[in-house]
């Protein structure tokens, strides 16, 4: 049953502040804990694993966390569609997101107690990621949409404003308090989240679950890819087979190269030959299915294809709460500014990034896109998001080459670091500020929540690279090859992903000249 909320024809639903101030707070809980783990883990948890492998391992821990954190949007985005709705599940979950946080301040010295937290955090945050962007849409109708931007503006914004004090204080608060204090602070702030959620309850419009649908999108996949036309084979079935006994051993795998990778890649695969199977073979669902049940199949097809273009970019991104702390703490700490000499902890640096993107999401949107609409270009979604993608590039091509001369012996000062910050930020802001309406806008009724937990997904395979990655320069052969190359194990990682990520900019600057923009926005508010 839906709320008596309704939306006034063109103008700003009056519960969106509920969710704004909500969010706020869950993010400055989620980035105060998650942008002091690495330090945390290196300098205290992971005590009893060798000195030089602790940066190793602690980028390990975080990267399999963040895969969580962006694996359960899965079951939250499918049990919001399905059964309790996008508010229910997002409460819910959001109580064990608050356990997960009392876990990290009481076990600060137990591996298990404190891994057990990890694990309730991915649970919760994970569970509710794809359904509060979507959650900010369902307010909206086809009379408000255009201030539906003005609103993803505005809700990344106060992610990067919680984000922004929470990368400042939290070092801070875990050097001179300890990690219970630096742990139990985003508690606290995200049961106020819970709190100001539960409390705009009645106001919000609740869209309901969608009821049993025989024309589901994983019932015209199965009939597209069982139907026999009369005098053809099953291609598509068979290359979906493949993917499936690929899926096997990727899982098979685990024993070498460790669960989560060997799961992880095994779902990869499983969607990868699944979609593409599927693809060959949908018009053969028709008859079966209404058309507009195979059309919007094909929809998420090509929108899937859009996400997977985008994960290069998300394994760059989020190394910068790994891999560039483990540079900083390199790097001299001692900052001047206006005079001033500022001792700079390494993981505050990260507060860099909120900041910037405060500044740039106004910037884009009253200075840049308009003048570049002045020179007759426009700045749609997908061209906003190929240049996030290269910029992205460029930001590693700098912390590579900052790489090179530590290696080589030379003082760098942590302050330039500035620039690859920048270019990375700049980056984000075209491409996950944009990517989260594009990602709604995008999606079928039926499948909004489901829809957007695979945008997530997204950045859990970014996370996935970052892995293999890893692990692949842990061999021998790869280690000899890299020392042949002239430069040092972490920059030749750098320059690596700089490189993956511009090829990725290139196919999804083709891919996007050839993709057809639609409107699946509500066509009137709801009841």
């Amino acid at each position: 049953m839906t709320s008596p909320a309704t939306t006034s024809a063109g103008r700003m639903p009056r519960q969106i502040p509920y969710i704004i101030a909500n969010e706020g707070c869950e993010r400055f809980s989620f980035y105060g804990m998650r942008n002091i783990l690495t330090p945390f883990l290196i300098s205290t948890l992971l005590l009893f694993v060798a000195e030089a492998e602790r940066p190793s391992e602690a980028k390990h821990v975080f990267h399999t966390f963040m895969m969580g954190v962006y694996f359960f949007p899965l079951l939250g985005g499918w049990l919001a569609d399905r059964y309790f709705g996008k508010y229910n599940t997002i409460f819910w979950f959001s109580l064990i997101y608050c356990a997960g946080h009392a876990c990290l301040a009481i076990f600060e010295h137990s591996v298990t107690g404190f891994y057990f937290g990890l694990f309730l955090i991915a649970f919760g945050s994970g569970g509710i990621k794809p359904l509060v962007a979507s959650f900010v849409g369902d307010q909206f109708d086809k009379t408000n949409k255009d201030k539906a931007k003005v609103v993803f503006d505005a809700f990344y914004w106060i992610i990067n404003f919680g984000s922004f004090f929470a990368s400042l204080l939290m070092p801070l608060f875990l050097r001179d308090y300890g990690p219970s204090v630096a742990f139990g602070i985003p508690g606290i702030l995200m049961f106020i989240a819970t709190m100001v959620l539960w409390s705009g309850k009645k106001k919000y419009v609740h869209v309901p679950p969608a009821p049993p649908n025989p024309h589901s999108f994983m019932r015209v996949v199965r009939t597209a890819l069982l139907t026999q036309a009369p005098g053809q084979g099953r291609p598509g079935l068979t290359v979906a087979l493949i993917g499936v006994l690929a899926a096997i051993v990727s899982l098979g795998m685990s024993v070498k190269w460790g669960f989560v990778i060997g799961a992880c890649t095994g779902l990869v695969i499983l969607l990868a030959f699944g979609g593409i199977g599927a693809s060959m073979q949908l018009d053969r669902a028709r008859g079966a299915h209404p058309d507009e049940a195979v059309d919007g199949v094909r929809a998420v097809m090509r929108i899937l294809i859009v996400f997977g273009l985008v994960t290069p970019f998300w394994s760059l991104f989020d190394q910068k709460a790994s891999t560039w702390i483990v540079q900083a703490n390199a790097m001299s700490n001692q900052v001047e500014f206006l005079g001033t000499t500022f001792n700079v902890i390494p993981a505050q640096m990260q507060a860099l990034n909120p900041l910037l993107v405060m500044i740039l999401i106004p910037f884009n949107n009253f200075a840049l896109f308009p003048l570049l609409r002045a020179i007759g270009l426009e700045p749609t979604p997908l061209r906003r998001m190929t240049a996030g993608i290269a910029l992205s590039a460029a930001a590693w091509v700098v912390v590579g080459n900052l790489q090179v001369q530590l290696d080589a012996g030379d003082p760098v000062s942590i302050a330039w670091q500035i620039l690859p910050y920048a270019l990375l930020t700049l980056g984000e802001v075209l491409v996950s500020a944009t990517g989260l309406e594009f990602a709604y806008s995008q999606a079928p009724a039926s499948m909004k929540g489901v829809i957007m937990a695979l945008w997530y997904l997204a950045v859990t395979v970014g996370n996935l690279w970052v892995l293999i990655v890893n692990a692949g320069v842990k061999n021998e052969a790869v280690i000899a090859y890299i020392e042949n190359s002239g430069v040092g194990v972490m920059a030749f990682q750098m320059y690596f992903f700089a490189a993956f990520a511009l090829l990725a900019a290139v196919v999804f600057g083709w891919y996007a000249t050839r993709y057809r923009m639609v409107d699946h926005y509500r066509a009137t508010a709801a009841a």
